[in-house]
């Protein structure tokens, strides 16, 4: 069974005294597109438990709306919104793209009776979120170690260990032939380095009107020099990302693999700021940073960007936004 702890919560001056202990490390520059799929496979594979462990079952930001909202709040908010935005109907057949350990995928069958298939390029989350699926609905070790769809409310999850950039080819082939009503990617674009074959191939696997629904990461428009090395480079390189895309990028991206705007990208950065907020405090654990220290390099810059997500907010260089596009 997969567990949850308690984080601990210290006080602003030791959570600066703990990151001061580590020194932020520089920029790595990425050498090529596959050594850094291969930085992130392992980064998920290491850290997914304790993922789980401080945040929970959705990997995601936060949406929150009141200053009441607690994190699991906000998240499932997130979720609402998404299907707000995108008018999704109950009961469609959606492919979860980077579904992490599967929070969105479960919620999406057991509340909407949608049938999901989630995929992510870490094995170690295709287990998590395989037991974690087991112990919700019950179904003990046949949903653990099958392929096949696990019924969970109305609906059913499957997950599957896939690289997103190899979606197109694995969904359309003879053997795994599938279209879906709806691609949905909540903040895992921004790890993928080819995103125009991304929009590619989302548009080859949507059904006619299908949607692609799109939460993520942006780079503020028309930055300086000074703007990106203080605050996006810091993030894209603790984070693993290429580099960081604008909104407006993803929409001339979409419409050049032929989908149209459903949703004109909305910003939610004031509404999920607090997302890293709460993490900085979470992470505020010196056996944690022991670990990351103990994982090389990539592990304390990790940690270290989530100084930079909190500057980036504050200073309006780092935004986050959902948008809807439509084949």
């Amino acid at each position: 069974m997969v567990t949850q702890s308690s984080a601990p919560q210290p006080t602003l001056s030791s959570t600066e005294e703990l990151s001061e202990k580590y020194e932020t490390p520089a920029p790595l520059a990425i050498t090529s597109f596959s050594a850094l799929k291969d930085r992130i496979r392992q980064h998920y594979e290491i850290c997914s438990d304790y993922y789980y462990s401080l945040w929970g079952e959705h990997i995601h930001h936060g949406y929150y709306l009141l200053p009441s909202d607690t994190k699991e709040v906000a998240q499932i908010q997130l979720i609402e919104l998404l299907l707000e935005q995108s008018a999704l109907p109950p009961g469609s057949n959606i492919l979860d793209v980077g579904c992490g350990i599967g929070g969105t995928s479960r919620y999406l069958a057991k509340n909407k009776g949608c049938k999901v298939t989630g995929i992510t390029i870490s094995g170690r989350q295709v287990e998590i979120a395989k037991k974690l699926t087991a112990e919700e609905t019950g179904s003990g070790q046949a949903a653990v170690e099958g392929t096949e769809f696990v019924k969970l409310g109305d609906g059913g999850v499957r997950f599957v260990e896939l690289d997103a950039e190899k979606m197109g080819d694995f969904f359309g082939s003879a053997t795994n032939k599938t279209t879906f009503d709806c691609v949905w990617i909540s903040e895992a674009m921004s790890h993928l380095p080819d995103k125009n074959l991304f929009f590619r191939n989302a548009a080859s696997l949507l059904n006619p009107v299908g949607k692609l629904v799109v939460a993520d990461w942006f780079k503020a428009e028309d930055l300086t020099d000074a703007q990106m090395d203080a605050d996006i480079k810091p993030i894209e390189d603790g984070m693993l990302l290429p580099p960081l895309c604008s909104q407006t990028d993803y929409v001339q991206m979409a419409e050049k693999a032929g989908l149209g705007v459903f949703k004109k990208p909305f910003d939610i950065s004031k509404n999920v700021s607090k997302t890293w907020d709460i993490s900085w405090s979470l992470v505020q654990s010196p056996s944690l940073w022991a670990f990351a220290f103990a994982q090389g390099r990539d592990g304390i810059a990790f940690l270290q960007s989530f100084r930079a997500m909190r500057r980036g907010y504050a200073n309006g260089t780092f935004r986050y936004a959902v948008m809807v596009f439509q084949k």
